[in-house]
């Protein structure tokens, strides 16, 4: 039995798998995006093939690829071997997400090709390799986080249009200082996940020492569009963080303005009260 303590000295291991040995047919890759981190410490298994992300072989022809920021990457499983992944995998999450984000997407091998995407088909290989298998899984899995953060912006777009609509018709906006704050707040989390745990724009480590993958990984790349949707989510919470920051401003002039008139009439009171001692 090998853990993860065990199996630090390889990043990567190329091991004789079935994968490997199996005909030209295809095999399906289902990623899902489940809680906001993995638990893969003290994670035992077998055959494992990688640490970083955790990937190890799961049955006779399958394999498991584990990202710490919460995506589970299921490759050539059976529908009931999927869900006793799943199963064994929920006391490791952290945060779950609900509804979880799904991509999934067919892999054939094709020793006559070179690697490509064929148009609205499967990612034909060459060979069918861990390394390649992990190359696929890192394009997947960020492609189901930016679905998540690209929901989770749209709905905070939802958030901000009634107060512009407001301010576009009445020259006012009434917004809670509380309700600025959970914007504020989701944005963070959108950018903290795309530029910093998930980094979307990085390569995956494997192409360090595979760097003859580096074509299979920008085609991905392009099919699923990682840059452009990271580039496109960030101007969105650009947007969002000035609509917050004119919403602060809105609330603070008013919250001054109030204060002012307060302080108004209790001069306003002071004076009248002096006025009245005064006279009498």
């Amino acid at each position: 039995m090998l853990s993860m303590t065990d199996t630090l000295a390889y990043p990567l291991i190329e091991v004789p798998s079935p994968a490997k040995a199996s005909p030209a047919g295809r095999k399906r890759v289902r990623a899902i995006l489940l809680s906001d981190r993995i638990d893969t410490s003290q994670l035992e298994h077998d055959h494992v093939v990688a640490t970083v992300p955790l990937t190890y072989q799961y049955g006779k022809n399958g394999f498991i690829v584990l990202f710490r920021y919460g995506v589970a990457v299921m490759i050539g499983l059976a529908p009931e071997e999927e869900d006793d992944v799943l199963r064994s995998l929920r006391p490791r999450l952290v945060r779950p997400v609900s509804p979880s984000e799904e991509e999934t997407v067919s892999i054939e091998l094709n020793h006559d090709k070179d690697d490509q995407i064929l148009p609205g088909g499967p990612i034909s290989l060459k060979a069918i390799t861990p390394a390649c298998l992990i190359v696929i899984a890192d394009a997947l899995s960020k492609s189901v986080v930016l679905a998540r953060d690209e929901r989770e912006v749209a709905a905070v777009f939802d958030l901000v249009e009634p107060f512009a609509r407001q301010l576009a018709e009445k020259g006012s906006a009434y917004a809670s200082r509380h309700t600025i704050l959970r914007q504020i707040g989701n944005a963070l989390l959108v950018q903290q996940r795309v530029s910093g745990r998930v980094a979307v724009t990085d390569k995956p480590d494997v192409l360090w020492d595979r760097p003859d993958l580096e074509r299979l990984y920008a085609r991905l790349e392009d099919e699923y569009e990682l840059k452009e949707r990271a580039d496109a989510l960030f101007r969105k919470l650009t947007v969002i963080a000035d609509s917050a920051q004119v919403l602060g401003d809105i609330l603070d002039t008013k919250r001054s303005f109030r204060l002012e008139m307060i302080i108004v009439v209790l001069i306003a009171v002071e004076l009248l009260i002096a006025g009245y001692q005064a006279l009498h």
